[in-house]
């Protein structure tokens, strides 16, 4: 699998399941706060499968998915679950792509 091909299914997967995970709660504007999560993790996915850095897969998806989550977390003052969302996330796709691209 190629990294593009890696970043955009991760995104896809992390997109769709940080959504999953917000349905059973309730927002004053639903759709904009369920496509707003999706669009982050998506990015998540696709920068941490993209980027071409020197570092440990799992050190690139954690600095990522934190980064990437911050604006999120100080907008809506939710640290912990889109940080922690992040962070996990981010580590997990970091974990797993040299194991997929080749």
């Amino acid at each position: 699998m190629s990294h593009l091909t890696y970043g955009l299914t991760a995104g896809v997967l992390f997109g769709a399941l940080s959504v999953a995970l917000m349905l059973p709660m309730s927002f004053p504007d639903r759709r904009t706060a369920l496509t707003a999560a999706f669009v982050d993790r998506f990015a998540i996915g696709l920068v941490i499968g993209v980027v071409n850095l020197s570092w440990p897969g799992w050190l690139t998806g954690l600095l990522f998915g934190l980064l990437l989550s911050a604006p999120s977390a100080l907008v809506t003052k939710t640290y912990g679950p889109i940080l922690g969302l992040g962070a996990i996330g981010g580590l997990v796709i970091g974990l797993v792509l040299p194991l997929a691209v080749h």
